[in-house]
């Protein structure tokens, strides 16, 4: 099995495409937000696709090294971290973003809208460093496997 370079390209490139609608929300004023259900609505939609395709990505990486897919969402961020393609803290630190996009998509709970506006300017950072820690992977030589 090898890592569909292309495909995990496919969905940074789409990542990366959202960023610049999440720097867009993060920089309105906090007040202009939280008076906007369709800025509200834009960012719940935007960090559920963008941490979908962050977990594609995960799962991707993981079982084309022929190992099992992890057993949550959650797990995929710890996982990479043990297979060296991201730092343990920093996965550590993502790995509550699946729990988010379940909470997003499935509509468990209510979505604060003033704990999306603070965290959507950490988000769009650790955003970045997570395509950068994917493309370094991508940039080294890989083990053959299977």
């Amino acid at each position: 099995m090898t890592v569909d370079v292309e495909l995990v390209t496919r969905k940074l490139t789409l990542i990366a495409g959202d960023l610049d609608a999440l720097a867009d929300l993060a920089a309105r004023p906090r007040d202009a937000f939280l008076a906007s259900r369709f800025d509200q609505a834009v960012a719940e939609r935007i960090l559920e696709r963008t941490i979908g395709r962050m977990i594609d990505v995960n799962y991707h990486l993981i079982t084309e090294r022929g190992l099992p897919p992890p057993s949550d969402c959650f797990t995929s961020f710890l996982k990479l971290a043990e297979l060296g393609v991201l730092d343990h803290e920093f996965a550590r630190r993502l790995a509550p973003s699946a729990g988010l996009r379940n909470r997003i998509v499935h509509e468990y709970d209510e979505i604060d809208p003033a704990k999306v506006f603070d965290a959507l300017g950490s988000a769009r950072s650790d955003i970045i460093a997570y395509l950068r820690a994917i493309e370094a992977h991508l940039a080294r030589p890989q083990p053959e496997h299977g």
